[in-house]
């Protein structure tokens, strides 16, 4: 987790520090609803590369916004979900659905 000096000092580009890339949304988007295995979010998240997917999990999960749930199986499952930090962005992702949704429909009415 990073320490409060080594964040910008204006709140919204910590946020878009934490949570700002492409990929980083739409596994959040995922999350969101349930736990998600590895694989899962690799197939769902189409473009993704094995390796982007590696490094963003880990980062999210350094930063404290995601959890990594091993279960001692054979083959290994692991899973991620939002952490309770994770789950207070949950409004954030829910305000960022209904304004794409607008957004579509006001170009549907030509507005």
């Amino acid at each position: 987790m990073k320490t409060k000096d080594e964040l910008p000092a204006c709140q919204v580009a910590t946020t878009v520090e934490l949570i700002g890339s492409k990929w980083k949304l739409l596994i959040l988007r995922n999350l969101r609803s349930r736990p998600w295995r590895f694989n899962e979010l690799r197939r769902d998240l189409e473009g993704i590369s094995q390796k982007v997917l590696t490094d963003s999990l880990r980062s999210m999960e350094d930063d404290g916004i995601i959890t990594r749930t091993v279960y001692p199986e054979v083959p290994l499952h692991v899973e991620y979900a939002l952490s309770e930090l994770g789950e207070s962005m949950k409004p954030i992702l829910d305000a960022m659905e209904a304004w794409g949704t607008a957004y579509k429909e006001s170009l549907e009415k030509g507005c």
